[in-house]
């Protein structure tokens, strides 16, 4: 068995386990966070988006609703103003500054708890629990088109699975620009191990914190 065949069954495996523990131990979560999010602002409890996974190929990403319903039409259709200031963030927004997340949304992001459902894209082999970020499609042809020096990086970027975290979520997450993160997320892929697996989701917990 080659070593990379070696590596991708013990990452599988690793994603299977920690993502099965991680269920299980959060429990509580997954019973009172759908209840909160339904008696703050009724249904959809949770929120799913494509994004580009292992070779191209698009899949849902989900997550507990941290928005008001129809953010994303919001975004792209209503305001014109958030919406440049949503992309000129590089794609992303402070919860404080995003007029779209709900009081409890807020609370669930600065934890990180919107991102739990992202558990089940790891069981079904969609994603890792270490990887690079999982872009939307249009956010990697403009943010290309907006640094044409990170060209270069998507190639390697979708060789492997989008992770829940991975190597610039905990190395400064947002305050991290665009061009960094694809560099970061090409040199994991083209660079990754078990080890480096560890030790990334070891300081996760941390950078989670270090949110809030």
């Amino acid at each position: 068995m080659t070593k990379s065949r070696c590596y991708q069954l013990g990452k599988r495996l690793l994603d299977i386990v920690v993502s099965l523990v991680l269920m299980i131990v959060f429990i509580p979560a997954w019973i009172l966070v759908p209840l909160a999010i339904y008696l703050e602002s009724g249904r959809p409890i949770f929120f799913k988006h494509k994004r580009v996974g292992l070779g191209g190929t698009e899949f849902y990403l989900w997550k507990f609703r941290s928005m008001v319903k129809d953010a994303d039409k919001i975004l792209h259709e209503n305001d014109d103003v958030l919406l440049r200031k949503f992309k000129n963030g590089d794609w992303k927004m402070k919860a404080s500054e995003d007029p779209r997340i709900t009081k409890l949304g807020k609370f669930l992001r600065s934890f990180t708890i919107d991102e739990f459902p992202q558990l089940w894209n790891v069981l079904r082999g969609e994603m890792s629990m270490v990887g690079p970020r999982a872009y939307l499609r249009e956010e990697l042809e403009e943010q290309t088109a907006r640094y044409p020096e990170t060209k270069k990086y998507i190639k390697d970027i979708i060789s492997v699975k989008p992770g829940i975290t991975g190597p610039w979520q905990v190395s400064g997450r947002n305050e991290i620009p665009f061009s960094k993160r694809a560099e970061l997320d090409a040199q994991y892929a083209r660079q990754q191990s078990l080890w480096k697996d560890i030790i990334i989701l070891f300081k996760t917990p941390r950078a989670m914190l270090s949110k809030w």
